[in-house]
């Protein structure tokens, strides 16, 4: 590994380690949940009615782990947290992978 990659992995376990800002930011502020996770309910609470297209798609897919918990009955700030941080490792080492094989499969030598 060469120094700029070196670089870019300490400057992405960084942005991991953070990731738990989004739970105690809202927190913090008194604002409900993070900024753009919002259900439909939510936000026809904010502004008095849910967008069609919001309507039509809200319950297509649902994430692997719903508010970044597997355990709904434990929503500690610390049980959520570990979740948030793996979540982000989960999809930074999804990213990667990708990347590598895509860089395998375009650039070969």
């Amino acid at each position: 590994m060469n120094k700029l990659q070196k670089r870019i992995l300490f400057f992405l376990l960084i942005l991991i380690v953070l990731t738990p800002i989004g739970i105690f930011l809202p927190m913090a502020f008194d604002a409900g949940d993070a900024w753009g996770e919002w259900s439909a309910g939510t936000v026809e609470g904010l502004v008095g009615y849910v967008p069609e297209g919001l309507q039509k798609y809200s319950d297509t897919y649902q994430a692997p782990m719903a508010d970044y918990s597997m355990n709904a009955e434990d929503p500690s700030v610390g049980h959520q947290s570990g979740y948030y941080i793996l979540s982000g490792l989960i999809g930074a080492a999804l990213t990667l992978g990708v990347t590598w094989l895509l860089s395998k499969l375009i650039i070969r030598k």
